[in-house]
C-alpha cells in the first residue's frame, strides 16, 4: 500500500519512513504542502500522513483543500502541539485522526493500519485466492499453509494482486504503485522482481503461472478455470 507523508524536517521524515518500509508499504515524501498537492493530483494514496506545520501551505489547509475536492483517502496529523482547539481545527478540516509528536513507533503504526483498514472488507481483513494468503496485519504470506519469505517489493506486487484480482497490471501502472516516484525503476525491473515471486511461488508447490502473463498488457492472478480468458505465463 501507497503512503504520502508530507513533512518537512529530513530527520522525522527519514525516521518515519525507515518505520513504514519495514511494514512493506511504499512512501513518498513531500517536503511542503504545495509539493505534496501536485503529488496528492497526480497519484493515488491510500493513506496520507500530514505534518501541520509546513512551508508554502500548512497541513490544515491543505487537508481541507483535499477534502473540498472530493478525495476520501484517510489523513492522519502529525503535530508537536497537543492543543485541544487545533486538534478541532484538523478533524473539522476533514482529518480522520491525530498523533502528538513525539509518538511511540507501536502507536504510529497501529493507528496507520486501522485507518487503511477502513478499505478493507471487515470480515475479510485476509486476503486470499485459492492456497494463496497474505495477512496484511502481520505480514505473512503462506501458500497451501507453507510459509513464504518475500522481499519487500515483492510482498508489495503480491498485495496488489490480491486487491485487485481481476485487474491486469502494465509495467507502469505497477511502478506506480510499488515504487515512489523518486525511486522508479525501469520496466526490466518490474519484470525481474515478478519472475523472482513466481520462483518462490512455485518452490512451495503454487502453479508457474499462479501470476500470469497477460500479454502485450501487463499480469494479473491466474484466473479461476470458470473465469479464464486470454493470458498465459511469460516474462
Amino acid at each position: 500500500m501507497k503512503i504520502l507523508l508530507v513533512e518537512d524536517d529530513e530527520f522525522v521524515a527519514e525516521a518515519l519512513v525507515a518505520v513504514l518500509n519495514h511494514q512493506n508499504y511504499v512512501v513518498e515524501v513531500a517536503p511542503d504542502g504545495e509539493t505534496a498537492w501536485d503529488l496528492v493530483e497526480t497519484y493515488d494514496y491510500d493513506l496520507i500522513l500530514l505534518d501541520v506545520i509546513l512551508p508554502k501551505l500548512d497541513g490544515i489547509s491543505l487537508c481541507h483543500k483535499i477534502r473540498l475536492h472530493g478525495l476520501q483517502m484517510p489523513i492522519m496529523l502529525l503535530t508537536g502541539c497537543d492543543s485541544s482547539h487545533e486538534k478541532a481545527t484538523g478533524l473539522d478540516a476533514g482529518a480522520d485522526d491525530y498523533l502528538v509528536k513525539p509518538f511511540d513507533q507501536e502507536e504510529l503504526i497501529a493507528r496507520v493500519r486501522a485507518l487503511l483498514r477502513r478499505g478493507i472488507i471487515p470480515s475479510q481483513p485476509v486476503l486470499e485466492w485459492g492456497n494463496l494468503r497474505l495477512d496484511p496485519t502481520s505480514c505473512e504470506v503462506t501458500y497451501a499453509e507453507q510459509p513464504l519469505s518475500l522481499t519487500p517489493k515483492e510482498y508489495a506486487l503480491l498485495e496488489l494482486f490480491l486487491r485487485n484480482t481481476h485487474r491486469v497490471f502494465s509495467c507502469g501502472m505497477i511502478i506506480e504503485h510499488v515504487w515512489s516516484y523518486d525511486d522508479a525503476p525501469g520496466e526490466e525491473a518490474v519484470r525481474t522482481h515478478i519472475k523472482g515471486l513466481r520462483m518462490k511461488l512455485r518452490s512451495v508447490g503454487a502453479p508457474g503461472n499462479l501470476v500470469e502473463t497477460v500479454y502485450g498488457i501487463g499480469y494479473r492472478l491466474k484466473l479461476r478455470k470458470e473465469e479464464e480468458g486470454i493470458g498465459g505465463e511469460g516474462d
